[in-house]
């Protein structure tokens, strides 16, 4: 879209899974829509790239999550996009002696029973810290930690056990060839969108709610908001009058870290295909690495938490540097001359989500219901952050955006 009209029915601030949702269930309602987008891209925190000739990279959200129950899922089949149901490597193909099978199966059996504990807690309605269901002393706690860095962008200290077991998971892990950014891009490409458009106001004190951007203003009858919680925690984006229920909501559903880094493999034949290697496994601070995802020439390597904050703050490279040393610890120093950075994720350092996705922090589980409620049946709300079951993922931010689309259509009904 080429130029940002004066007034519409409906805008919808964000052009991330959310708010191509809402688009889509706006569709063939008479209704005249636009979706405000900052960035010069759709997709959000879905975003793949040509990383090299031979390398296609997910930067932000990579697998289909509870992929029986993901509408991506029938979507992509829609658009002719392959779904790949191979098992993900996370279990089951641990690559060479670096972790032991007698190791893993200890490990295995420490986290399944701090998941029973955690379990066994919020049966009893205890919105406690998620660290608080660790063993003392159980020598597998750092690395228990770890996983829930890379799960929930978030040590388990800072992780609502009730907010845990809200999520559906059903443990089918699905993938897209062409990758799942490609495949919300695609889902958004006849949407009616703005680009370049960043929303810094929302005033809904007059009969209609007029909205402040780097494009001009803009007048509507509704507003659907489907940014990231850390933009409106900080009041990045500003509501006249204010709204303070909403930014406290939202301040406690922050965004956590979950960064990923592809690296070029050189002789790539010599590895498994769809490997796993661990990082160090008696520690929090460390990565766990992906070995030729699809067969492609590349290693990934996934971030969570403070670390992978601490390493964003490093600077450009920090990450790739990172994941070359720890690859080379646990595979020798001669794999050093065979990897070479192509691409790296910072989204801490993303203006527009200054971070990867929402966790509850303990005591706040209840937040995602009140972020999600409607305000004056003029303002709706959705992302993943307002998912009741599928917070944190893409189709659980596609679904609340259809949702809030239904909500303004049911409140459009009732004038």
């Amino acid at each position: 879209m080429s130029s940002l009209p004066s007034s519409v029915d409906v805008a919808i601030i964000g052009a991330g899974a959310a708010g191509l949702g809402a688009a889509h269930a706006l569709r063939g309602s008479g209704l005249s829509v636009i979706v405000l987008e900052a960035r010069n891209r759709i997709g959000g925190r879905a975003w793949t790239v040509q990383a090299s000739p031979e390398v296609i990279f997910d930067v932000g959200c990579g697998w289909l999550h509870s992929s029986d129950k993901n509408s991506f899922v029938s979507i992509a089949r829609e658009l002719d996009f392959e779904v790949n149901t191979d098992l993900p490597p996370w279990r089951e193909r641990a690559f060479g002696n670096v972790f032991p099978q007698s190791d893993r199966d200890d490990f295995m059996g420490a986290m399944d029973a701090f998941y029973q504990r955690l379990w066994e807690v919020a049966q009893k309605g205890e919105d406690a810290p998620a660290s608080q269901s660790l063993e003392p002393g159980n020598r597998w706690n750092p690395m228990i930690d770890a996983i829930s860095t890379y799960i929930n962008g978030c040590e388990l200290k800072d992780m609502s056990t009730l907010d845990w077991d809200a999520y559906e998971d059903s443990n089918l892990n699905w993938r897209i060839r062409r990758g799942y950014g490609a495949l919300v891009a695609a889902y958004g490409e006849n949407c009616p969108v703005a680009l370049s458009c960043n929303v810094t106001l929302i005033d809904h004190a007059g009969k209609r709610i007029r909205l402040e951007t780097s494009l001009g203003t803009l007048a509507a009858d509704k507003v659907i908001v489907t940014v990231p919680t850390n933009l409106i925690a900080d009041e990045a984006i500003r509501f006249s009058p204010q709204l303070p229920a909403k930014v406290d909501a939202a301040g406690g559903l922050p965004l956590g870290v979950d960064d990923k880094v592809t690296l070029a493999l050189a002789d790539a034949d010599a590895f498994p295909k769809e490997g796993n290697l661990r990082g160090a496994t008696m520690r929090t601070a460390m990565g766990t690495y992906h070995i030729r995802p699809f067969g492609q020439p590349c290693i990934e390597g996934f971030f969570g938490g403070s670390f992978a904050r601490d390493l964003e703050d490093a600077g450009d490279g920090a990450i790739a540097a990172q994941s070359i040393d720890e690859i080379a610890d646990l595979l020798g120093s001669d794999i050093r001359r065979k990897l070479k950075p192509l691409y790296e994720s910072r989204w801490a350092q993303d203006p527009f989500a200054r971070g990867s996705y929402s966790h509850a922090l303990p005591g706040h589980a209840g937040d995602r219901a009140a972020l999600a409620a409607p305000v004056d049946e003029r303002l709706f709300f959705a992302g993943e952050a307002t998912s009741p079951n599928f917070f944190t993922t893409a189709h659980g931010a596609r679904d609340s955006g259809e949702r809030a689309a239904k909500e303004v259509l049911a409140a459009l009904s009732r004038i």
